[in-house]
């Protein structure tokens, strides 16, 4: 005769720590800290008041985006139990529908208000980019075409994770957008959409049968590594362009410190089969933009 054991619930705490997904959040950060070493290069100003509301934005805009992300596909019927990834709260039932949707809420309010004082700063521009964020972070997974059920996923994570948040921050600084820091959008973008493309390729196979069309599943299994391959390495191809867009480049090839992890993420990708052990790939695949981005915002400083 057998016996199983109920795995212990997790306390609240832990519940909703899985739920807002704390070790890809590094995701809103850098682009803030990045946009805004690329100001100090360029002009040697910082708007020491901007960094503090534009962290809280951002990161706030992920948290509502994961929070949504996870209702909408339990609501959707998306998660099954043949689930290669993390937890998820919602189909797992710690917490309901209705407690997600309000936090999600709570975390729109939060980066609103944190948003007020950024468009004081920064005028009408900052009001459109994070208004759009804002819409973004809904119509990932909301509406009648999901754009997380489409390929353009990992284009919307280079707009407002790279692009997007490095050039606005670097215009709350200096007000322009610089050449500099749209090389610097594009960079750290990379790096945000290969952590999507490796969730992405982790679970084509259910996906699919769920009616999906993700970048991953239209591209095919031969393909998706060689797309993580040119993500995870146009950001090192980029660094010689900050020489020539600032007059005084700093130290950017600082960053190059960061191409040896990068390199064992792409062997990775290459060596392992889709499956859980991409859980740690993709938590990985953050923690080099995290490396990147701090490596090249310490060069961009000096």
């Amino acid at each position: 005769m057998s016996s199983s054991v109920a795995a212990p619930r997790p306390s609240a705490f832990a519940t909703w720590l899985l739920a807002i997904r704390p070790r890809t959040l590094s995701l809103s950060a850098v682009p803030v800290v990045v946009g805004s070493a690329v100001a100090w290069c360029a002009d040697a100003r910082v708007n020491w008041a901007a960094i503090p509301l534009a962290l809280i934005a951002a990161m706030a805009i992920q948290v509502c985006s994961n929070l949504y992300n996870d209702v909408a596909d339990f609501e959707r019927g998306t998660d099954g139990p043949d689930r290669l990834g993390p937890l998820r709260v919602t189909s797992a039932g710690l917490l309901t529908a209705a407690q997600m949707k309000r936090a999600a809420g709570i975390s729109s309010l939060l980066a609103t208000l944190a948003g007020v004082g950024l468009v004081y700063m920064g005028g009408w521009p900052i009001l459109i980019l994070g208004l759009a964020s804002l819409v973004a972070a809904w119509a990932y997974t909301g509406g009648p075409r999901p754009i997380a059920y489409t390929p353009l996923g990992e284009l919307f994570v280079m707009i407002f994770f790279g692009l997007g948040a490095v050039a606005g921050t670097t215009w709350l600084h200096v007000g322009a957008v610089t050449t500099a820091s749209l090389t610097a959008g594009i960079a750290v973008g990379c790096f945000g959409a290969g952590v999507l493309l490796v969730n992405n390729h982790r679970d084509a196979a259910s996906d699919t049968r769920a009616g999906r069309r993700t970048l991953a599943i239209v591209a095919g299994p031969r393909l998706t590594p060689w797309i993580y391959a040119a993500l995870m390495a146009l950001p090192y191809v980029l660094l010689p362009l900050f020489d020539l867009v600032l007059l005084k480049g700093g130290h950017a090839w600082l960053a190059l410190g960061a191409l040896p992890l990068s390199a064992r993420m792409v062997m990775r990708f290459f060596r392992e089969p889709p499956g859980p052990a991409f859980n740690q790939l993709l938590g990985r695949t953050a923690q080099v933009q995290l490396v990147y981005g701090l490596l090249l915002s310490l060069g961009l400083a000096l």
